[in-house]
């Protein structure tokens, strides 16, 4: 069913196009119209609903991959070049215009006088939908706007948030009065979310000094207020903690705290002013907190207990805030992280994962010779993929794989590796292990005899995956590189902590509930954790079954397509 009406000719006017005429060669006219079909197919929507016009549809047919719709880097590069060069000629004999519909004569009178090329990039396209719908320049208002912004959602890749909204009425209300004719009413621009309330500086100095001794804090080792004994923060981590509380700050003040009452950790987390807080944050989330505000109930206490400030009964009223606030925490995955589990149990996907280091092993053979380094690095990411398959570290555990101390051969030379992190390497503190196959073993060790040494400059450090100026990979760039790699060979998108995800979904499809294995495979600490996280994706399991179930009834045969 089609979802739009087009304003302008379709796939399926420009098929009919190339079908009637004659005076194309027919093996055009059969490739083109192939290749129309095959694209359409591709993008998963009907022929009418797709603009026949190059410039609508570059970017997302640039974005398809072969991996993904079933056909090989040759045929869909083909299809792809087909058509653009459909298109090109629909355009040249039908008048197509390249940015959409023809322009009205009162609005192309309106974009000739356009002062410049920005306001043009931003008003044509709303231009040429009116002119469609035969609304005249007197009669756009919110309610056209917003149509437009839906139909461009619909029939471009174009951006159709607030950002790209403030921009065609910024436009527009450029042009009230200053340009003859342009009407006099003006569009409502969507505010920008400014960081609104007081500086860092003009916090109480009491403030900014106990909010700096509690970050100090995170940044060395200490204990609990239960006594367990606590890793330094990471410096990202110690940002975020800042902001937030400054945020926080700067909600009370917007509440009508007097800034100055705020003097310090105390007086900011009294549980009086810590409850008008979060309801104000919470309002704003809708009838449910969101994520941020839960956990910003958690992180509150955890200052007010490291401040040392606020007397046990003042903490026990925090504690009921947070707990109440943790009853609306939603167990299970983001739809984010969802997204490509259902993209993993589909097909071949994770087949095509699994295999995919032998291919970068091949490539990097191949490169040995003339470009070393080149070739070390394909090798690198392509041990990492493998690695990642098999053992679903996390990255920080994956960059600091030492060879001797935590990839070994216990059983000598001629043996498998394990792989192991003592708990005191863990993030969790749950110690890792895990056994490889003679298959991986050999894929490692050609690597680190043969094409690891390309990557050591001269160093002589022995960390698996080495930096270009000594030490280990920075542990960023070897993500980006492992996402990239994977996503350029096979079309998805998936980061070295989603293969801790995969890596879970993948097992309960062929040992569903079996909780407690997933837990020491991803070296959770608590089961607890592991059933939160993935119990959802017992449902998927069970329609699929329910479907086969269904399945075995049906007494007929589904007609063919």
């Amino acid at each position: 069913m089609n979802t739009v009406t087009l304003h302008e000719p379709s796939f399926a006017n420009a098929l009919g196009a190339i079908e009637s005429d004659s005076s194309l060669p027919e093996s055009k006219r059969r490739h083109w119209g192939c290749s129309l079909r095959q694209i359409a197919k591709a993008l998963n929507k009907p022929l009418e609903t797709i603009p026949a016009r190059w410039t609508a549809v570059r970017f997302p047919i640039d974005r398809l991959h072969h991996a993904r719709v079933g056909m090989t880097f040759k045929t869909l590069a083909n299809h792809k070049s087909n058509v653009r060069a459909s298109l090109r000629w629909v355009a040249g004999e039908r008048d197509v215009p390249a940015r959409g519909a023809p322009l009205s004569a009162g609005w192309k009178v309106l974009h000739e006088g356009l002062p410049n090329l920005r306001a043009r990039a931003n008003l044509t396209g709303l231009m040429r939908f009116c002119s469609a719908r035969e609304v005249s320049p007197q009669a756009v208002d919110e309610v056209v706007v917003n149509a437009y912004m839906a139909y461009r959602a619909e029939t471009t890749a174009l951006s159709i948030n607030n950002t790209a909204r403030r921009a065609v009425a910024r436009a527009w209300n450029a042009c009230v009065g200053t340009l003859q004719g342009w009407p006099a009413h003006r569009l409502a621009e969507p505010p920008i979310k400014a960081m609104e309330g007081p500086a860092w500086q003009d916090f109480p100095a009491g403030l900014r000094a106990g909010i700096d001794r509690y970050l100090s804090d995170l940044a060395k080792p200490r204990r609990s207020y239960r006594g367990k004994r606590l890793r330094p923060c990471k410096e990202s981590t110690i940002r975020t903690r800042r902001a937030e509380l400054v945020a926080f700050v700067r909600m009370a003040v917007k509440l009508g705290v007097p800034l100055g009452s705020l003097t310090s950790i105390g007086a900011l987390l009294h549980p009086d002013l810590v409850e008008r807080v979060i309801d104000a944050y919470w309002q704003q989330d809708g009838e449910e907190p969101r994520i941020y505000t839960i956990e910003l109930g958690s992180k509150l206490l955890a200052v007010a207990r490291a401040s040392g400030e606020l007397d046990d009964l003042l903490l026990d009223r925090l504690d009921d805030m947070r707990a109440e606030l943790d009853q609306y925490r939603r167990d299970g995955l983001s739809e984010k992280n969802m997204a490509l589990i259902r993209e993993v149990l589909s097909g071949n996907v994770w087949g095509e994962v699994v295999n995919l280091p032998a291919a970068l092993l091949k490539q990097a053979r191949g490169l040995k010779d003339h470009a070393p380094v080149k070739a070390g690095v394909l090798a690198q990411i392509g041990v990492a993929i493998a690695i990642l398959t098999f053992a679903p570290v996390r990255l920080s555990n994956l960059v600091r794989t030492h060879l001797d101390e935590n990839l070994i051969k216990p059983g000598g030379i001629d043996n498998p590796y394990w792989l192991v992190f003592p708990d005191y390497d863990v993030k969790n503190r749950v110690p890792l292990e895990f056994q490889f196959d003679q298959i991986l073993t050999d894929f490692i060790d050609e690597y680190v005899n043969e094409l690891r040494p390309m990557l050591l400059r001269g160093s002589n450090e022995a960390w698996l995956f080495p930096g270009e100026v000594g030490g280990f990979k920075t542990p960023n760039m070897f993500s980006t590189q492992i996402t990239e790699s994977v996503r350029k060979a096979i079309g998805l998108r998936i980061t070295v902590h989603q293969f801790r995800h995969a890596a879970a979904a993948v097992y309960l499809r062929h040992r569903p509930a079996d909780y407690e294995s997933v837990r020491r495979l991803l070296g959770h600490r608590s089961i607890k954790t592991t059933m939160n996280f993935y119990c959802g994706l017992e449902t998927t399991q069970a329609t699929k079954i329910f479907g086969e179930i269904v399945r075995q009834h049906m007494s007929y045969d589904p007609e063919p397509a």
